[in-house]
């Protein structure tokens, strides 16, 4: 609770406390009330209870303890890429992919004065990077802090007219915030693309379509990559996403993420993860889910 300012806290401790007494209804989300993972979990699960924390790994731990029966946690978006940690995190988790949910963003800047008086803007890496050139041409210094609406009550506590924030409009009425601009991301087309995380599988019935996740890693031979995929190739798999990334300073081995289209038991799917398999060191499925938007 600490790690929160205090305008934050209060809310916080509503929020946990009704959470914590359904957690069969209770959906654990990084950062503080009014953050756009909070906005999204009303929207993903409208008679959820939305549980704040404070970083993605205490979101992620509730779940694994029982206190949520969920966790609804960003990936990547439109404008900044993937999400950073998620990679790392979500397959040492033990947790299952059971959802996605899309948002558009929208920040805004938030103060305790006036727009003139503004000389640094504070917040979530990922939306300062959605602003980037927005804050270079408005000559504003960004600051990095965890969370969007944390930030926007770490500006309320400091009462400092030269810092605002960059959060969702409607954090400016939890902490007692001016919207000094509205809309300042780089590009309209700002969405954000999130998973829900739980125990256990859920069962995907029904003609879909569907999305299935997982992580890889080849072997280090040449062409391992080219071999490894070439069988969603020839099965007509469609692989939406695919991106590397290095665990520990490695650099002989690189590990993947892949969402593809489709699910296990389709043969076409089946055959395509036989093959993935068969020139890898390991493949571990992170989920099955709804398609939440189709992909061209």
């Amino acid at each position: 609770m600490e790690n929160y300012a205090p305008p934050a806290r209060p809310i916080v401790a509503r929020m946990t406390e009704a959470a914590i007494s359904e957690p069969t209804r209770a959906v654990a989300f990084q950062g503080a009330p009014g953050a756009n993972s909070h906005v999204a979990a009303m929207e993903a699960f409208p008679d959820g209870l939305p549980l704040p924390c404070f970083d993605f790994a205490d979101a992620i731990e509730a779940v694994q303890t029982a206190q949520a029966d969920c966790a609804i946690i960003p990936i990547e978006n439109s404008l900044h890429g993937r999400v950073a940690d998620m990679h790392f995190l979500l397959p040492e988790s033990g947790l299952v992919i059971t959802g996605e949910h899309f948002l558009n963003i929208r920040h805004a800047l938030l103060g305790v004065g006036t727009r003139d008086m503004v000389r640094e803007a504070m917040s979530h890496p990922q939306a300062l990077g959605q602003c980037r050139h927005w804050l270079r041409e408005a000559g504003i210094k960004p600051v990095a802090y965890p969370d969007t609406a944390g930030a926007a009550a770490v500006v309320a506590d400091l009462n400092d007219p030269a810092v605002a924030a960059l959060a969702p409009p409607a954090a400016a009425a939890l902490y007692g915030l001016n919207v000094l601009e509205e809309d300042v991301s780089d590009a309209a087309h700002n969405v954000t693309r999130f998973v829900t995380l739980a125990r256990a599988g859920r069962a995907v019935e029904g003609a879909g379509p569907f999305m299935t996740s997982f992580v890889f890693e080849v072997k280090n031979i040449p062409a391992a990559l080219y071999k490894a995929l070439g069988g969603f190739a020839t099965n007509g798999v469609n692989m939406t996403k695919l991106e590397s990334y290095q665990r520990e300073a490695r650099f002989s081995a690189t590990e993947f993420y892949a969402d593809i289209v489709g699910r296990p038991g389709d043969p076409a799917v089946d055959r395509a993860l036989d093959e993935l398999g068969y020139h890898s060191k390991w493949v571990r499925l992170l989920g099955t889910y709804p398609q939440a938007r189709s992909r061209p």
